[in-house]
């Protein structure tokens, strides 16, 4: 691959492991609702933003409001998150390397902008990034393009010269609909197969040299 003109990382599932603590923190508090989504139902919103995935839970059984839920949520997950979280190697590697080499660096992320400054603060990762988009702050969430047309309008770049990366079907579709090359990291055997079909290059480990450095 040729070096690219910048490079935009997913945060949750590409950065640091956060979605086993998602799961913990969804569960306890639809726990305290009463509500009964299973890890099964709340896995399949993986790549999903805060508000999608109320939807989807929301359909299963009525819950309390989005404002209600997110701050249980919030807490929930800095609970869990104080626990260990886990930065992948691979990707800061990457994030390393292209650093080194001069190349804008963003995170285009699902999770609305209280959690993405936290996960990047827990992780260590909140001064790497120049540019940072959340998904609270766009029109539509992934699989909807907006968040990575938002983050490659701040690199000011064009988008067939931006490479992301990404680890879900829905995120790996938001930045296709963009128009930017997509690198899909398959961290578990069960994401082969909806990454493949979204027809993006799909690895199983992270290393500078797909993005030609």
């Amino acid at each position: 691959m040729e070096r690219p003109s910048a490079v935009v990382f997913d945060c949750d599932g590409v950065l640091v492991d956060s979605e086993p603590h998602s799961l913990i923190a969804w569960l306890e508090v639809l726990d305290g609702f009463g509500h009964p989504a299973t890890e099964a139902d709340i896995e399949a919103c993986t790549g999903l933003g805060f508000v999608s995935t109320h939807e989807v839970l929301n359909a299963i059984e009525p819950i309390p409001s989005p404002r209600d839920v997110w701050s249980s949520l919030l807490e929930a997950l800095k609970r869990s998150f104080q626990r260990g979280l886990e930065v992948f190697p691979d990707a800061i590697a990457v994030l390393d390397a292209a650093t080194a080499a001069g190349l804008p660096v963003a995170v285009a992320s699902a999770s609305p902008r209280q959690r993405l400054d936290l996960t990047l603060r827990v992780a260590g990762l909140i001064d790497r990034f120049g540019v940072s988009v959340a998904g609270d702050e766009v029109a539509a969430e992934k699989p909807d393009p907006a968040v990575y047309l938002a983050a490659i309008e701040a690199l000011d770049r064009s988008a067939s010269g931006v490479v992301a990366i990404e680890d879900s079907a829905a995120g790996a579709t938001s930045a296709v609909r963009a128009g930017i090359d997509v690198i899909a990291i398959a961290r578990h055997p069960n994401d082969l197969a909806p990454l493949t079909a979204v027809g993006v290059r799909v690895v199983d480990r992270l290393e500078p040299a797909l993005i030609g450095l």
